[in-house]
């Protein structure tokens, strides 16, 4: 692996990136950084933000790296809806996909997505409040959507680096 190459709109994925590069030794770019000095090719992790199931930037990404695994951030739980976001956004079943839990703050969304997640906080949280059987899923979405919640935790990682570890052992043996 030669680099960690991110996309982010709210900074989850900026900060679990360079909490990787932290632990893995490997070099961190933004998508944008990495078009002037991450060679066509490469190696890489990529993450980026989920919007609509999809990974946004990874099919950038894809075009032009050799994407060993893809960590894809998003408001619910880390571990949760792979297989959905894997078949929506066409990563082939060989390469691992790690789902994390960023953070959530509407106010630092952007134009059309700022726009959109409020109209879809208000809908989902309507519903969530009056509903008296609440999941455990749907309370910590609620949860989040109320109190900007904060998630991006180093735990989450645990998967993701338990992969690296033996990626890079079965390629020095």
């Amino acid at each position: 692996m030669e680099a960690i190459i991110y996309t982010t709109n709210t900074g989850s994925a900026e900060q679990y990136a360079k909490m990787l590069a932290e632990k893995t030794g490997l070099s961190v770019f933004s998508m944008e950084e990495a078009k002037s000095k991450v060679e066509e090719g490469s190696e890489i992790i990529y993450l980026g933000w989920i919007m609509a199931a999809q990974v946004k930037g990874y099919k950038t990404a894809a075009k032009k790296y050799k994407i060993r695994a893809v960590c894809a951030v998003g408001m619910e739980r880390t571990g949760t809806r792979t297989e959905e976001i894997r078949e929506k956004t066409c990563v082939p079943d060989e390469i691992p996909l790690f789902t994390l839990q960023g953070n959530f703050n509407v106010k630092k969304l952007h134009g059309l997505y700022r726009l959109m997640m409020n109209m879809m906080v208000k809908m989902v949280t309507k519903q969530l409040e009056a509903k008296t059987d609440r999941t455990q899923r749907e309370s910590e979405m609620l949860e989040i959507m109320m109190n900007d919640g904060e998630r991006v935790r180093e735990e989450n990682l645990a998967e993701v680096l338990e992969w690296y570890k033996k990626s890079k052992c079965s390629k020095e043996a």
